[in-house]
């Protein structure tokens, strides 16, 4: 938590500063001036009791006053250093110098401000106890004894009470500096992570997306080099396809890019998220690009059906598509959707065991791992593998709330 110069010297040094080398902090504004004005109060305190007992004490033991006093007064600049040897100090002092009792009681109110209550119990009842004995050893003539020891013993319980006031008021302060860090620290880290979440997501997107325009480029480059004796109108169809999949391809790589560029901003020039109402769409420019798909719907209503869900599906039959096309070419894919609301979606997409072999195909099963966390994320679930005729079959459920 960041302030200002103009802030920081209103707080006590304590506060306003925080070196993680254990250094002492240096004094703030605030504290010079309470330091002065302590100083000024004890010397003030300090010549009214040398002014009274200069009345009936010989010179040389008001000289001593004096001297003591002082001593006592300019001591109070080291009770930030060492408020409780100071206090100690001043305590036994003031049996026989009462001009030191203003200090006593400065000194007494740093403790009570610095130290736990332990302390400041025992040095409290440590100044009570010398101040009781001074009414003996330097009793004030002007005044009688019982009301000296309680005049001294209800100073030093309120001066002590209200350093102790103090001190809690500023751990409270410090607690609440401390919870104020650490939530804008879980902030930033909440911050980071949903930063993070989002990245992965448009990176399974990514790969849901490229993925099968890239073997649809594949699929046709490859037409285009074993058959080059092809009749012109096949290779013209094939090289439109190439050209319209990169064409897409480099459109879906500029959205993804913009929105890693401006997270959460929207262009008015985005394309429209996929959804189930697309799905004949894909099936569609896969059967263009040479495969052999066999949609089979009961959905009635594509659109009736939530936009995050039939994005999952889409992306489902999009992966499954893909597969297929990738590692088992020339076979029927049947893509199936069953459901209504209230029951839920099924999506299955199955193909045949591959005629002949086929080469390996790097970076294989990345999309299914990214289709089960979708499909997780979503409440659903996603099964997929082998077939015992050889094929293969993805599997999966959404929900479609009622």
């Amino acid at each position: 938590m960041t302030r200002t110069d103009r802030q920081r010297w209103l707080l006590p040094s304590d506060l306003a500063e925080h070196g993680g080398s254990g250094a002492r902090p240096r004094r703030t504004a605030r504290d010079w001036v309470v330091d002065t004005s302590l100083f000024l109060l004890a010397a003030f305190v300090g010549l009214i009791a040398a002014d009274t007992s200069a009345e009936y004490t010989s010179d040389t033991v008001t000289l001593l006053d004096q001297l003591a006093g002082a001593a006592a007064c300019g001591a109070l600049w080291l009770r930030r250093r060492w408020p409780v040897g100071l206090a100690v100090a001043l305590a036994l002092l003031n049996v026989v110098a009462p001009v030191a009792a203003g200090a006593l009681l400065a000194s007494l109110f740093s403790v009570a401000v610095r130290r736990p209550f332990r302390e400041v119990a025992w040095i409290g009842a440590l100044a009570v106890a010398t101040s009781a004995v001074q009414a003996f050893v330097r009793p004030d003539p002007t005044t009688n004894v019982a009301v000296s020891l309680a005049l001294g013993s209800v100073l030093i319980l309120l001066v002590t009470a209200w350093g102790m006031l103090v001190r809690s008021r500023r751990r409270l302060v410090e607690a609440l500096r401390e919870r104020a860090r650490r939530a804008e620290a879980e902030a930033e880290l909440r911050a980071a992570q949903a930063q993070r979440l989002a990245r992965e997501a448009i990176a399974r997107e990514m790969h849901d997306v490229l993925a099968h325009r890239l073997t649809l480029l594949s699929v046709h480059a490859g037409a285009l080099e074993f058959r080059p004796d092809a009749p012109p109108e096949q290779i013209a169809r094939a090289a439109g396809v190439i050209r319209d999949s990169a064409h897409e391809a480099l459109q879906d790589l500029r959205e993804i890019i913009g929105v890693l560029r401006a997270p959460g901003e929207n262009g008015d020039g985005d394309r429209p998220q996929p959804t189930l109402a697309t799905l004949d769409a894909l099936i569609a420019e896969s059967r263009e690009a040479g495969a052999d798909v066999v949609l089979d719907t009961t959905v009635d209503d594509p659109a009736a059906v939530p936009a995050s869900t039939g994005r999952t599906v889409y992306r489902i039959a999009q992966e499954g598509l893909t597969n297929a096309r990738k590692h088992a070419p020339g076979t029927t894919v049947t893509v199936t959707v069953r459901g209504r609301p209230g029951e839920g979606l099924t999506v299955d997409v199955r193909n045949p065991a591959p005629a002949g072999p086929v080469p390996h195909v790097p970076g294989s099963g990345q999309g299914l791992i990214g289709l089960t966390e979708r499909a997780t994320l979503a409440g659903g679930r996603l099964d997929h593998g082998a077939d015992p005729d050889g094929g293969f079959a993805l599997h999966a459920w959404l929900p479609w709330p009622a």
